[in-house]
């Protein structure tokens, strides 16, 4: 379609009054101070948002899609753009926003019901939120800061909720409810996300087979290690590895050491 023809249909569409599709927009304003939120952190802010179901409500809502579910789900790939280019202003590492912004984009390809968009909605803004407060851990109960350094610090060993519950003198079920409340996510799923961001390194920068990273890492076996880093990462360790590993920190052991050698000791 020409240009000369696009700008015709337009002024068309604009001279006409249609009571049942005339809106007006809702104000920015309330989307900008969501977005806000989610990349300051404010957890209990993006949860009454996501309670009240603010991202679905009609009014103000423009029309993209006659398709319901279309339109929907175009709104979450403008919100997802938005969130992720505020949290990267405000200090999320650039790489990991923008491949958490496709993580989610690509989940949101396989959905077909409004309401299954609306989920991931709110998953992906808490997920955004939980991630921007940790970067702001100032903010964070004296509980959850001594479970996310326990974390760090025993990242290679197997971490269940037992044992930061006994860590913190906490019991699992309050501990769990705590975590979830203020990082927007559970104790289990923060767990195996620190331990493929340490993966996601170690398969950059060594030279070590990915038995050797599962073994180091605590995973069950290397299947289980494949297919958890597949699934926070898109696409399996050895792909991971294909596009992004430096060969100008490849480090290679004599084959009597490998397995001494620690493979965290080049980062």
């Amino acid at each position: 379609m020409e240009a000369a023809e696009l700008n015709q249909e337009w002024y068309q569409q604009e001279n006409q009054i249609n009571s049942e599709e005339e809106m007006l927009h809702r104000s920015p304003a309330e989307e900008y101070a969501f977005y806000e939120a989610v990349s300051s952190g404010d957890i209990d802010a993006v949860r009454r948002n996501c309670e009240l179901r603010r991202f679905a409500d009609p009014d103000g809502m423009g029309i993209l899609s006659r398709n319901p579910v279309t339109n929907m789900k175009y709104h979450f790939v403008v919100a997802t753009a938005l969130i992720t280019r505020y949290c990267i202003t405000a200090g999320m590492e650039m790489e990991q926003a923008f491949r958490l912004s496709d993580f989610y984009i690509l989940k949101l390809d396989r959905l077909t019901t409004v309401d299954e968009v609306l989920d991931l909605h709110d998953k992906m803004s808490l997920d955004y939120t939980g991630k921007m407060r940790l970067l702001q851990r100032q903010n964070m109960s004296k509980p959850i800061t001594e479970c996310i350094e326990y974390i760090y610090v025993h990242i290679k060993e197997q971490i269940s909720v037992k044992t930061l519950a006994a860590h913190t003198g906490l019991s699992g079920s309050y501990l769990s409810r705590l975590f979830k409340e203020e990082m927007g996510i559970s104790i289990s799923d923060f767990i195996r996300e620190k331990k493929v961001e340490k993966a996601q390194h170690l398969l950059r920068y060594c030279d070590f087979s990915l038995i050797e990273i599962a073994n180091y890492l605590s995973f069950s076996s290397q299947s289980h290690f494949i297919q958890t880093f597949h699934n926070l990462v898109g696409m399996t360790p050895k792909k991971y590895r294909d596009l992004y590993f430096s060969s100008s920190w490849q480090l290679r052991l004599p084959q009597t050491q490998q397995t001494k050698q620690d493979p965290a000791s080049p980062l």
